[in-house]
């Protein structure tokens, strides 16, 4: 069998089908996918919200607080307490399934009707305002975050502790502004660092201790500017830098800014790992095109994913396996999860369901905890199910779901991007691959529009303090305007507020008060990071002071495209630069 070439349904371009792939489908006996990689990822990721939070009221408890689905939600939206509590029953709201109707159909119908929770918190406290959260506590506006303590304004963040404005972070603690890093402690503007203690401004440095705007470091100590001093010097030289000023850490930033771009860039992070592609990799073996994932084996398409192997398709995946087109949720220990979202745990031979828990043997069920052999929640016994599951799949390929444009689902295609309960826009959609509203309109995709912000501004941004000695408590709870104005395509709040236990870190840090809100300070981090793509190019080295005659010749899958200005190097070459 060879590779095969197939015709994208949504995009029209050309894909390949792998020939290890073929064996992958065939084990979990599913059709070869219609769209491609880049359009798989851009719908399925349509399903999952994190940062767009809206208040709301409990539909049993009555209780007020804070959920990612907007009021005009067709569902009922319980508290999290509620929707786990025995007071009320999901199979209530099962339905026969009906083969004059398309599935998708019937579960869109389904979906209207059935709970869902305000927010996927599994087991956190004191976290009321910060989504995608598990085993964790004292978390603010934070999302996707594990086993941590102490997290603000946050995203992908794994057993850590006291973290602010930090992106992509394990093992961390008292850190600010890292991104992509590990074993990190009291840190600041850290970007693709690991086991670095008492440093700030570091790009790629590893096991570096009191070291200050450099890059390339290798078990170093006392660097500043990327020169060797001793102890002495360096602690004179850092006792003249004001870390407290805004205006004295932007201009850093800028100086920093400089010297990165005339290093040469490893062609990707890849570490201890073998016969994998992609990009911030760790321990992983047999990963293709698979991004931001740890302790993995035989992946393909995936991206923050840890503990997992034979995944295929999915974000957000925790010690899983054998798991196809997931997004969402995490859903730990699970086994044989197929078209599925927001998988809270332990789920064995479950099919296009969402926000179901300790479940096996589902198909097209929601909001469905401790229960089996269901059908668009609808109880069955053993023999009904396994009898009836063949003749829905047979109908979908016999009666697929066509969408506005045209778009055809059969079985084996995710949920069609219609059934989503998310604008475009108000997902992390937007962060990967972001869309005008036109361009999202003329995809079929729906769109929220800015709502009206009507903020009486405490505190204008260029009247901010520039120094964090300046600043007293009474600025807590003051409405501050973001330097952006909501002129950005950053989902701008127009203004933030500064909260007790921020200042208190600032202070703690000697760092100053931020001018952008959380969502602009998101966006800034992201647009540091390199894509979920990757392009076939050459080592760009031509130094006659290594190894090789000549230029480079060493090829390699990077996420750096080519027309951009960085130097990218293969691992040899890079590894006589680092110092």
């Amino acid at each position: 069998m060879n590779s095969e070439t197939k015709i994208c349904q949504n995009c029209k371009n050309n894909f390949i089908i792998e020939l290890d792939d073929f064996s992958f489908y065939e084990k979990i006996k599913v059709p070869l996918p219609t769209f491609c990689f880049e359009c798989r990822t851009m719908r399925r990721i349509q399903f999952r919200n994190e940062r767009s939070l809206y208040h709301f009221t409990c539909g049993i408890c009555g209780k007020k607080g804070i959920t990612m689905y907007h009021q005009n939600s067709s569902f009922p939206i319980y508290c999290i307490n509620c929707w786990y509590s025995d007071n009320w029953d999901p199979l209530s709201f099962g339905l026969k399934y009906d083969f004059s109707k398309s599935f998708f159909e019937q579960l869109k119908e389904l979906n209207q009707k059935v709970p869902r929770p305000n927010l996927f918190n599994r087991n956190c406290l004191n976290s009321e305002y910060s989504n995608i959260i598990g085993e964790s506590k004292n978390l603010y506006l934070s999302f996707s975050v594990n086993n941590s303590e102490n997290i603000f304004f946050c995203k992908s963040i794994d057993r850590s502790k006291d973290v602010f404005d930090s992106l992509s972070l394990i093992n961390s603690n008292l850190c600010y502004e890292n991104i992509r890093g590990e074993n990190n402690y009291n840190s600041s503007f850290l970007i693709l660092c690991r086991n670095c203690i008492d440093s700030s401004f570091l790009f790629d440095c590893i096991d570096c201790q009191n070291c200050f705007c450099s890059v390339g470091l290798r078990n170093k100590k006392y660097v500043f500017n990327n020169i060797q001093l001793n102890e002495k010097e360096y602690k004179e030289k850092i006792k003249t830098f004001d870390f407290g000023s805004f205006r004295n850490i932007q201009k850093t930033k800028e100086e920093f800014e400089n010297i990165m771009k005339k290093f040469p860039r490893k062609y990707a992070q890849i570490i201890k790992s073998t016969s994998s592609t992609g990009d911030e990799l760790s321990n992983a073996k047999n990963a293709k095109m698979s991004f931001d994932a740890y302790n993995i084996e035989n992946t393909k398409n995936i991206f923050r994913c840890y503990g997992s192997k034979d995944c295929y398709e999915g974000n957000n995946i925790a010690d899983c396996e054998l798991i196809y087109e997931f997004s969402g949720g995490g859903a730990n220990n699970s086994y044989n999860l197929l078209f599925a979202n927001n998988g809270l745990k332990n789920l064995r031979n479950v099919f296009y369901s969402d926000f179901c828990a300790s479940s096996s043997d589902l198909f097209g069920c929601t909001s469905l905890k401790s229960n089996q052999f269901c059908i668009l929640n609808r109880q069955y016994t053993k023999e009904e199910y396994e009898e009836l599951v063949p003749k829905i799949i047979k109908h979908m390929n016999d009666m697929p779901y066509i969408d506005s444009k045209g778009r055809i689902y059969k079985y084996g295609e995710f949920f069609p991007s219609e059934l989503s309960p998310f604008c475009y826009n108000e997902t992390i959609a937007q962060e990967y691959f972001p869309l005008t509203k036109e361009q999202a309109l003329n995809q079929g995709y729906k769109w929220k529009d800015k709502e009206e912000r009507n903020y009486e501004i405490d505190i204008y941004n260029k009247d901010i303090p520039d120094n964090i000695k300046d600043i007293t408590d009474d600025i807590i709870g003051k409405v501050i305007e973001c330097n952006h104005k909501g002129t950005c395509n950053q989902q701008c709040t127009e203004a933030f507020k500064i909260i007790p236990e921020e200042l208190q870190f600032y202070k703690r840090m000697n760092l100053p008060l931020p001018h952008l809100c959380p969502n602009c300070r998101h966006y800034e981090r992201l647009a540091q990071r390199n894509p979920m793509k990757l392009w076939h190019r050459s080592c760009m080295c031509d130094k006659t002071t290594h190894i090789h005659q000549g230029k480079c010749q060493v090829e390699f899958e990077t996420s750096y495209a080519p027309e951009r200005p960085e130097i990218i190097y293969c691992e040899k070459c890079y590894q006589q630069e680092v110092y």
